[in-house]
């Protein structure tokens, strides 16, 4: 059996801003990056707001990211995510990712995220959103410390052969399957699946939606939001309450038929 999947970009697609550069303050706090850094990151996340990441933009990324984490304790930088997590990531989440992810579990697909950003950032973000996987570039580490060195950059064909190798792992049909981006650099990525959406799309990615007809979804920045977790749990009841109503409704709808069987036995 097969069955299908959801596909998300993290970055302007589920979260307003860069979940990668969102944390440079927490981690400036925590030692590990200067002042200078802090600075670089602020203006990094003003240029991918305004006018998201192109190719090369995601390559100089990768290059500063690599060279910045060199030597930073890997369970320094996890606890730091863990403890801010609800301060610097439940601001920055769209409501409507949050019930599109919903809707998409309700209808028996797996939801996944892909993303550029560090597995030790992304990853949690996932688990806060009650995806079934998240997966993240992921970076060498020798006895605790990162080496520096990508092992698996989630970009450009990356985040499609990544797509492809859990389809063929989870048995996913590609051809029902959703994918979600914002930016032109996701192309192979939802060029992968049937059913390919452009979220708050750059200008090269809305124009090839355009004119592929693929829809377009506009998400809202948000302002203020109540914690993810507790928007989770209202989307879940509402969930349950009407499959409730409808297991109930198919109890009466039994009682009632078997009720009437009795009295036409006992007519006869």
């Amino acid at each position: 059996m097969t069955h299908s999947a959801a596909f998300f970009d993290l970055d302007k697609t589920i979260l307003a801003k860069s979940s990668a550069l969102a944390f440079a303050r927490p981690f400036y706090k925590g030692g590990l990056i200067g002042r200078r850094d802090v600075l670089k990151s602020a203006y990094a996340q003003f240029t991918f707001l305004v006018s998201g990441a192109d190719h090369d933009q995601m390559e100089q990324m990768r290059t500063y990211l690599s060279a910045l984490v060199t030597g930073w304790d890997v369970d320094q930088v996890r606890a730091i995510v863990a403890e801010t997590l609800d301060e610097i990531v439940d601001p920055m989440v769209f409501g409507e990712a949050v019930d599109l992810i919903e809707e998409h579990k309700q209808a028996g697909r797996d939801v996944i995220i892909i993303s550029s950003s560090g597995t030790e950032v992304v990853e949690p973000i996932g688990e806060r959103l009650g995806v079934h996987r998240a997966l993240g570039t992921q970076i060498g580490i020798v006895d605790g410390k990162y080496t520096g060195e990508i092992l698996f950059y989630a970009y450009g064909e990356g985040k499609a052969e990544a797509l492809r190798a859990l389809a063929r792992e989870n048995g996913y049909n590609l051809a029902d399957s959703y994918a979600y981006s914002d930016s032109i650099t996701d192309l192979p990525m939802l060029e992968a699946v049937g059913h390919p959406i452009g979220v708050n799309p750059d200008a090269a990615l809305r124009k090839i939606a355009a004119e592929r007809s693929w829809p377009v979804l506009d998400f809202a920045r948000p302002v203020a939001m109540p914690s993810v977790r507790q928007r989770i749990a209202v989307v879940n009841t509402a969930s349950n309450r009407r499959t409730a109503l409808s297991v109930g409704a198919a109890t009466v709808a039994l009682g009632l038929a078997w009720y009437a069987t009795r009295r036409r036995g006992a007519a006869t």
